[in-house]
């Protein structure tokens, strides 16, 4: 899921910590104008533009996913 690229070994390290849009998209199952609306109401992970190309760092990705988790749900009785 790298960022396309020229293959050039300094671009690829340059962007291997980041994810473009559309594998992004692919790896949470939304469609690509899903991350565009949630990127216009900032309600999705970060990310940046580079030219036309939106990039999303990894890591901001799997903290804005652990940001989602939902707490578990009790049990009546109040056992958990």
């Amino acid at each position: 899921m790298q960022p396309q690229t020229e293959q050039d070994p300094a671009s690829l390290a340059l962007l291997s910590g980041w994810i473009t849009r559309k594998d992004l998209a692919q790896a949470l199952r939304v469609t690509v104008d899903t991350l565009g609306r949630w990127e216009a109401r900032r309600v999705g992970p970060p990310c940046v533009r580079a030219g036309r190309m939106v990039l999303y760092r990894r890591r901001a990705v799997q903290d804005w996913l652990a940001a989602q988790e939902m707490p578990r749900a009790k049990v009546a009785g109040g056992r958990t």
